[in-house]
């Protein structure tokens, strides 16, 4: 069978080139020939090769292989990811070690070994695809990189009560110091930590999320600090923790309010060292991170009920930036709900929508318990439904009774949690699962707050 595959070989000898040909066009499907090195350039910017044969010598009485590491270094110019393979009748290892050294993916003698030609050539090929596998990967991350930061930028509204918060993430974010993040649920506290990281000195490095409300109390060392293979039963591989892969980067720890007291102790010993010990090990791994923590809980009163250690708190809060609920910030809503529209009718290819004047009134006008994270829902799903080009009240399905201008008398943030909670469940019929996605926090946390609201 005839394996998918470019091949150039370039040599001044024309009767080498027509042996290789008719070698490699019985393995390969394109198999091109040039005898002339002068014609490489032009042909290698026009034509994309798998595999290129280059020689060594192309003037009579050279073998010192110099024309071959020339043109090598003019080829790799226009296009670093070429797979070369060097040949020449004059075998020399220091040779072969600089032509590696140099860029050459492989180094072959004249006169060929038949089978072995083909198999370097068909390794190198594979060698071909992986690089571009991973060049398409890295581009398809970049781009899903681009869409996510576009998807939850932070929306620099006008309100007095974002200000402070805005000044602090520039402040902050050109320093290394431990961030924490209060508020409610929904009000954008990843969002608020992802921009931190992308303003940072650490941009171009690793922003690792972990939602500690989700990771259980038996495989908290394992998820932050990492396992050796056989450390436990269902542990058939080494794994690196959260600490060591976000290492050079940013580390946010969300809902870190749920940490139940002994592993606080434990994630206290691992930011005072900066070092971690696999589950399994003896030897430790040094980290270096930036830690952002978040928490909708009152770490202080958690301090004062001996649930949350002080030492800790401490450690965490070098900064504190409390982010305010959308209610503080009445100003936003509707600027903040035309950025959400405009950002869905590009991801639905539904271009030319728009709220009338009655939609505006009762976004202004509902009391936003979820916060944006419900703000950003209601809009999408408007944005779904809607059946014409203008969004009116019924599409942004608000309950009646949810939509009142708010009063001098705030809820308290356990009444809002709690409406939040009963909201999501009402609209997902039920089902936990959908319900803790749409409010952004993990199943197990909701069933504890659902037990805590006797919900």
């Amino acid at each position: 069978m005839i394996e998918k595959g470019k091949i150039l070989i370039v040599d001044d000898d024309k009767q080498v080139l027509r042996t290789l040909e008719f070698l490699l066009e019985t393995e390969f499907n394109q198999v091109t020939t040039l005898n002339n090195p002068n014609q490489i350039l032009s042909l290698v910017r026009s034509e994309e090769f798998d595999v290129i044969l280059l020689d060594m010598n192309f003037s009579k009485g050279q073998n010192t292989g110099n024309e071959g590491f020339y043109w090598l270094d003019r080829i790799l110019k226009i296009d670093s990811d070429s797979i070369i393979i060097l040949i020449t009748a004059y075998g020399d290892v220091e040779l072969a070690v600089r032509a590696m050294r140099e860029g050459a993916t492989d180094f072959i003698l004249k006169p060929f070994d038949n089978n072995k030609l083909i198999a370097t050539i068909k390794s190198a090929l594979s060698l071909r695809k992986s690089k571009n596998e991973i060049r398409k990967l890295k581009q398809k991350q970049q781009i899903i990189a681009g869409d996510f930061e576009k998807q939850n930028s932070l929306f620099k509204g006008k309100s007095l009560a974002m200000e402070s918060v805005y000044a602090a993430i520039r402040k902050v974010a050109k320093t290394d110091a431990n961030v924490l993040l209060l508020g409610e649920n929904g009000t954008g506290k990843e969002v608020v930590a992802r921009e931190i990281h992308r303003l940072s000195v650490r941009a171009d490095e690793a922003f690792i999320h972990v939602d500690l409300g989700a990771v259980s109390n038996s495989l908290f060392e394992s998820e932050l600090f990492g396992h050796k293979k056989g450390a436990f039963t269902d542990a058939k591989a080494d794994r690196a923790g959260r600490f060591e892969i976000a290492s050079g980067g940013t580390l946010f720890l969300d809902e870190i309010g749920n940490i139940p007291l002994p592993l606080q102790a434990k994630l206290l010993s691992a930011l005072q060292s900066r070092e971690v010990i696999p589950v399994g090990s003896n030897t430790p791994v040094r980290f270096d991170v930036r830690l952002i923590s978040a928490t909708n809980k009152s770490i202080e009163s958690m301090i004062k009920e001996s649930i949350f250690r002080e030492d800790l708190y401490y450690r965490i809060n070098t900064i504190i930036i409390d982010i305010p609920p959308l209610r503080d910030r009445k100003e936003d809503i509707i600027p903040m709900a035309d950025h959400f529209l405009a950002q869905f009718c590009r991801k639905y290819e539904k271009p030319n929508l728009k709220f009338n004047k009655n939609s505006y009134d009762q976004i202004q006008k509902h009391s936003w318990p979820g916060n944006v994270r419900e703000l950003q829902h209601t809009i999408e799903k408007a944005v779904i439904m809607c059946d014409s080009s203008i969004i009116a009240p019924n599409d942004l399905m608000l309950k009646a009774s949810e939509v009142a201008i708010i009063d001098s008398n705030p809820l308290t943030l356990d009444e809002m949690e709690k409406r939040a909670i009963t909201k999501a469940l009402r609209n997902n019929n039920g089902v936990l699962s959908f319900a803790a996605k749409e409010l952004g926090i993990a199943r197990q946390t909701l069933y504890n707050k659902m037990s805590k609201y006797g919900l």
